[in-house]
């Protein structure tokens, strides 16, 4: 029976679904609540934000916001865990976390960009290095390149100059 109280939710979940770029459904089942709460804290700290809220909500939120593959996810005990800024991070959190909580929370499922990740994929980005670290390789890659052609000219040059300098001496040699 909806009231005005659902409503909103649908309203505020579905909006939240539009606007982040990463989406991901953790069952938080044998969580207590101290350790939940840790969790939330260095969610926040990171700007993910967590929602736990009813299934047939979060299936209206996501059938509004255009989201068609999280209905079959939404079974059982499931929070909705979500980020405005870097969509790799909340799955790098969750299972770290994970780590250190046997196993909890299980992440069910992952949108980032609209397109949809399963658990295997979501662990998957989740090992990957950070940003930072990805574009300090491959700027350390493009760079490796032109250091060694940088060295390889060099290294020419020097023995161009040293051939040079033994023609010169052995000229100054030759005259008197």
């Amino acid at each position: 029976m909806p009231n005005e109280d659902k409503i909103q939710a649908v309203e505020e979940v579905a909006e939240l679904l539009q606007r982040s770029k990463g989406v991901y459904l953790a069952d938080f089942t044998g969580l207590d609540v101290p350790a939940f709460t840790e969790l939330r804290k260095k969610l926040f700290a990171e700007q993910v934000s967590i929602r736990v809220v009813k299934n047939r909500l979060a299936k209206l939120a996501a059938e509004k916001a255009g989201m068609d593959g999280l209905a079959d996810s939404l079974e059982g005990p499931t929070g909705l865990v979500c980020t405005d800024d870097d969509p790799i991070a909340p799955a790098k959190l969750l299972f770290d976390f994970a780590k250190t909580a046997n196993g909890k929370p299980r992440v069910k499922l992952g949108i980032l960009d609209g397109e949809i990740f399963v658990e295997a994929q979501v662990e998957a980005l989740a090992q990957l290095p950070s940003r930072e670290v990805l574009l300090t390789q491959i700027v350390t890659g493009l760079q490796s390149p032109i250091s060694g052609l940088v060295f390889a000219l060099s290294g020419i040059l020097q023995g161009l100059l040293g051939t040079l300098q033994a023609i010169a001496d052995k000229k100054q040699n030759e005259e008197p």
